[in-house]
Protein backbone atom coordinates (compact mmCIF):
# COMPACT_ATOMS: atom_id res chain seq x y z
CA UNK A 1 0.00 0.00 0.00
CA UNK A 2 1.73 3.36 -1.23
CA UNK A 3 1.64 6.32 1.84
CA UNK A 4 0.93 8.37 -0.93
CA UNK A 5 -2.11 7.29 -1.86
CA UNK A 6 -3.07 7.64 1.91
CA UNK A 7 -2.12 10.87 2.17
CA UNK A 8 -4.15 11.80 -0.78
CA UNK A 9 -7.16 10.06 0.71
CA UNK A 10 -6.28 11.55 3.94
CA UNK A 11 -6.74 14.99 2.19
CA UNK A 12 -9.60 14.38 -0.01
CA UNK A 13 -11.57 12.83 3.36
CA UNK A 14 -10.65 16.33 5.28
CA UNK A 15 -11.72 18.61 2.51
CA UNK A 16 -15.44 17.00 1.81
CA UNK A 17 -15.81 16.53 5.59
CA UNK A 18 -15.11 20.26 6.55
CA UNK A 19 -17.74 22.39 5.42
CA UNK A 20 -20.39 22.37 7.83
CA UNK A 21 -24.07 20.42 7.34
CA UNK A 22 -26.67 18.80 9.12
CA UNK A 23 -23.54 16.26 10.18
CA UNK A 24 -21.59 19.38 11.45
CA UNK A 25 -24.67 20.89 13.44
CA UNK A 26 -25.65 17.76 14.85
CA UNK A 27 -21.83 16.40 15.97
CA UNK A 28 -21.74 20.13 17.36
CA UNK A 29 -24.47 20.25 19.51
CA UNK A 30 -24.54 16.55 20.39
CA UNK A 31 -21.06 16.92 22.10
CA UNK A 32 -22.53 20.29 23.36
CA UNK A 33 -25.06 18.57 24.92
CA UNK A 34 -24.13 15.21 25.75
CA UNK A 35 -19.70 15.27 25.53
CA UNK A 36 -17.02 14.64 23.16
CA UNK A 37 -17.97 10.99 23.14
CA UNK A 38 -21.36 12.14 21.63
CA UNK A 39 -19.32 14.22 19.01
CA UNK A 40 -16.89 11.66 17.94
CA UNK A 41 -19.21 8.32 17.77
CA UNK A 42 -21.29 10.99 15.42
CA UNK A 43 -18.50 11.93 13.33
CA UNK A 44 -17.13 8.61 13.10
CA UNK A 45 -20.65 7.19 11.39
CA UNK A 46 -20.12 9.92 8.77
CA UNK A 47 -16.15 9.05 7.90
CA UNK A 48 -17.22 5.31 7.79
CA UNK A 49 -20.21 6.56 5.53
CA UNK A 50 -17.40 8.82 3.53
CA UNK A 51 -15.47 5.75 2.92
CA UNK A 52 -17.79 3.47 1.80
CA UNK A 53 -18.56 6.14 -1.11
CA UNK A 54 -15.14 6.96 -1.41
CA UNK A 55 -14.82 2.86 -2.33
CA UNK A 56 -17.64 2.75 -4.56
CA UNK A 57 -16.06 5.84 -6.58
CA UNK A 58 -12.01 4.35 -6.20
CA UNK A 59 -12.75 0.54 -6.84
CA UNK A 60 -15.31 1.45 -9.85
CA UNK A 61 -18.48 -0.18 -9.13
CA UNK A 62 -20.06 1.38 -11.48
CA UNK A 63 -22.81 -1.20 -11.05
CA UNK A 64 -23.65 0.11 -7.36
CA UNK A 65 -22.81 4.35 -7.95
CA UNK A 66 -25.43 3.83 -11.13
CA UNK A 67 -27.92 1.89 -8.77
CA UNK A 68 -27.55 5.25 -5.53
CA UNK A 69 -27.55 7.59 -8.60
CA UNK A 70 -30.87 6.48 -10.24
CA UNK A 71 -32.03 6.26 -7.04
CA UNK A 72 -31.42 9.68 -5.58
CA UNK A 73 -34.82 10.56 -5.26
CA UNK A 74 -36.18 8.09 -2.62
CA UNK A 75 -32.76 8.70 -0.59
CA UNK A 76 -33.18 12.36 -0.74
CA UNK A 77 -36.72 11.89 0.23
CA UNK A 78 -35.52 9.39 3.39
CA UNK A 79 -32.83 11.57 4.28
CA UNK A 80 -34.77 14.81 4.12
CA UNK A 81 -37.55 13.40 6.43
CA UNK A 82 -35.49 11.94 8.89
CA UNK A 83 -33.41 15.38 9.05
CA UNK A 84 -36.65 17.18 9.83
CA UNK A 85 -37.39 14.67 12.22
CA UNK A 86 -34.06 15.44 14.23
CA UNK A 87 -34.58 18.75 13.63
CA UNK A 88 -37.71 19.11 15.41
CA UNK A 89 -36.18 16.55 17.92
CA UNK A 90 -33.51 18.91 18.55
CA UNK A 91 -34.92 21.98 18.76
CA UNK A 92 -37.61 20.76 21.69
CA UNK A 93 -34.85 18.89 23.64
CA UNK A 94 -34.17 19.90 26.74
CA UNK A 95 -30.70 20.84 27.89
CA UNK A 96 -28.98 18.04 29.56
CA UNK A 97 -28.72 19.34 33.46
CA UNK A 98 -24.95 17.10 33.15
CA UNK A 99 -22.87 15.13 30.89
CA UNK A 100 -24.24 11.92 29.28
CA UNK A 101 -23.03 8.39 30.59
CA UNK A 102 -20.83 7.04 27.17
CA UNK A 103 -22.87 4.11 27.15
CA UNK A 104 -22.42 1.54 24.06
CA UNK A 105 -26.08 1.78 22.86
CA UNK A 106 -25.66 5.71 22.75
CA UNK A 107 -22.66 5.80 20.98
CA UNK A 108 -24.26 2.86 18.73
CA UNK A 109 -27.63 5.31 18.03
CA UNK A 110 -25.06 8.05 17.15
CA UNK A 111 -22.96 6.73 14.82
CA UNK A 112 -26.09 4.63 12.63
CA UNK A 113 -28.01 8.01 12.39
CA UNK A 114 -25.18 10.13 11.16
CA UNK A 115 -24.29 6.86 9.20
CA UNK A 116 -27.82 6.72 7.78
CA UNK A 117 -27.79 10.62 7.02
CA UNK A 118 -24.42 10.57 5.12
CA UNK A 119 -25.17 7.52 3.29
CA UNK A 120 -28.67 8.45 1.73
CA UNK A 121 -26.93 11.76 0.23
CA UNK A 122 -26.17 10.55 -3.34
CA UNK A 123 -24.40 13.46 -4.15
CA UNK A 124 -21.74 12.43 -1.62
CA UNK A 125 -20.76 9.98 -4.09
CA UNK A 126 -20.90 12.31 -6.96
CA UNK A 127 -18.44 14.17 -5.01
CA UNK A 128 -15.65 11.47 -4.76
CA UNK A 129 -16.34 10.24 -8.34
CA UNK A 130 -15.84 13.85 -9.58
CA UNK A 131 -12.41 14.42 -7.44
CA UNK A 132 -11.26 10.70 -8.52
CA UNK A 133 -11.82 11.55 -12.23
CA UNK A 134 -10.44 14.83 -11.75
CA UNK A 135 -7.04 13.85 -10.57
CA UNK A 136 -6.90 10.34 -12.49
CA UNK A 137 -7.80 8.79 -9.82
CA UNK A 138 -11.48 7.47 -10.82
CA UNK A 139 -11.72 3.15 -10.86
CA UNK A 140 -8.91 1.80 -9.56
CA UNK A 141 -9.81 -1.41 -9.38
CA UNK A 142 -6.96 -3.19 -11.33
CA UNK A 143 -4.85 -1.61 -8.53
CA UNK A 144 -6.30 -2.54 -5.09
CA UNK A 145 -3.39 -1.52 -3.03
CA UNK A 146 -3.69 1.98 -4.87
CA UNK A 147 -7.48 2.06 -4.16
CA UNK A 148 -7.39 0.45 -0.42
CA UNK A 149 -5.10 3.64 0.74
CA UNK A 150 -7.10 5.77 -0.67
CA UNK A 151 -10.37 4.17 0.89
CA UNK A 152 -8.15 4.55 3.90
CA UNK A 153 -6.78 7.46 3.76
CA UNK A 154 -10.54 8.99 2.91
CA UNK A 155 -11.57 7.60 6.34
CA UNK A 156 -8.45 8.90 8.11
CA UNK A 157 -9.26 12.27 7.37
CA UNK A 158 -12.94 12.20 7.67
CA UNK A 159 -12.13 10.96 11.57
CA UNK A 160 -9.49 13.58 11.87
CA UNK A 161 -11.54 16.10 11.19
CA UNK A 162 -14.21 14.49 13.41
CA UNK A 163 -12.11 14.18 16.27
CA UNK A 164 -10.92 18.18 16.34
CA UNK A 165 -13.97 19.40 16.16
CA UNK A 166 -15.52 17.29 18.62
CA UNK A 167 -12.21 18.09 21.03
CA UNK A 168 -12.36 22.02 20.17
CA UNK A 169 -16.39 21.95 20.78
CA UNK A 170 -15.92 19.96 24.28
CA UNK A 171 -12.61 22.33 25.32
CA UNK A 172 -15.72 25.37 24.68
CA UNK A 173 -18.33 23.19 26.46
CA UNK A 174 -18.19 24.32 30.31
CA UNK A 175 -18.51 28.06 29.15
CA UNK A 176 -22.12 27.19 28.20
CA UNK A 177 -24.55 27.60 30.83
CA UNK A 178 -28.44 26.03 30.82
CA UNK A 179 -29.59 29.53 29.35
CA UNK A 180 -27.06 29.02 26.15
CA UNK A 181 -27.11 25.40 25.57
CA UNK A 182 -30.96 25.88 25.12
CA UNK A 183 -30.71 28.34 22.18
CA UNK A 184 -27.86 26.19 21.33
CA UNK A 185 -30.55 22.91 20.75
CA UNK A 186 -32.89 26.08 19.35
CA UNK A 187 -30.20 26.93 16.67
CA UNK A 188 -28.97 24.06 15.95
CA UNK A 189 -32.90 22.47 15.46
CA UNK A 190 -33.34 25.03 13.24
CA UNK A 191 -30.37 24.34 11.04
CA UNK A 192 -31.03 20.94 10.63
CA UNK A 193 -34.68 21.46 9.96
CA UNK A 194 -34.31 23.76 7.65
CA UNK A 195 -31.40 21.47 5.61
CA UNK A 196 -34.07 18.72 6.29
CA UNK A 197 -36.84 21.30 4.24
CA UNK A 198 -34.03 22.00 1.68
CA UNK A 199 -33.93 18.14 0.60
CA UNK A 200 -36.90 17.55 0.55
CA UNK A 201 -37.94 20.79 -1.62
CA UNK A 202 -35.15 19.56 -4.05
CA UNK A 203 -37.01 16.32 -4.99
CA UNK A 204 -40.62 17.62 -4.89
CA UNK A 205 -39.88 20.88 -6.82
Amino acid sequence: MDAIFVLRGLLLGLSIAAPVGPIGVLCIRRTLSAGRGMGLASGLGAATADATYGAVAAFGLTVVSSFLISQQMWLRLLGGAFLCYLGARTFLAAPATEAARAGGGNLAGAYVSTFFLTITNPLTILSFAAIFAGLGLGGMGTDAGAALGLVLGVFLGSALWWLLLSGVVSLLRARFDLRALRWVNRGSGLLILGFGVLSLISVLG
